[in-house]
């Protein structure tokens, strides 16, 4: 049940055995059906969320009540409104499973006292953090200039696994595209292969 998180977090930083055992307490497990909500926009974000198998995403609604999609999580990715589980306020993001999805979560008292038990646990964190900056940045920057076509393919090349398991319409509002623009490059693209 622990095997893909500690992966992930030993291909960040070295963890001993005991290390390993001490970071599973403080995890526990839930099941989520597809479409459940993990979060709903409006409620405290309680958990930090760790992927073990499945598919989530976190999107914000307009005002029509059209999904705006701000992230994808699969196995070996966190989700979380983080400002609300930060500092407990509202979230402004909605979070729910795409696919049957099997989470370990953990709460904001856990993640400070293992921050504090297992200091290398910290260095972990800022490495994701960073990592998550410089996506952002990223992101936004190919969202002010690029194309729709240079969107999609840039996001096809980086995130091979998101085209092969999210319907068009999703990736559409990720990429911030209408979906007949999707199904429009996604067709000339398979001319093309």
């Amino acid at each position: 049940m622990f095997d893909i998180l500690l992966a992930h977090i030993q291909n960040k930083i070295d963890l001993s055995e005991q290390q390993k055992n001490d970071i599973q307490s403080f995890f526990t497990l839930k099941k989520l059906r597809k479409k459940q909500y993990l979060l709903q926009e409006g409620d405290i974000c309680k958990c930090l969320s760790f992927v073990n198998s499945g598919l989530l995403k976190s999107y914000v609604l307009d005002e029509k009540g059209n999904e705006k999609i701000n992230m994808f999580a699969f196995e070996g990715w966190w989700i979380s409104d983080f400002n609300s589980f930060i500092n407990q306020e509202k979230a402004v993001l909605n979070i729910d499973a795409v696919e049957e999805t099997e989470i370990l979560m953990i709460t904001l008292e856990d993640y400070e006292k293992m921050m504090l038990e297992i200091p290398v646990m910290d260095r972990y964190f800022r490495i994701l953090y960073q990592n998550s900056l410089v996506t952002k940045d990223y992101r936004l920057m190919a969202s002010n200039s690029f194309t729709a076509e240079e969107k999609y393919m840039q996001f096809a090349q980086k995130n091979p696994e998101v085209i092969k398991r999210v319907p068009h319409n999703l990736i559409a509002s990720y990429l911030g595209l209408a979906p007949e623009t999707v199904s429009r490059i996604r067709k000339k693209w398979s001319l093309n292969t």
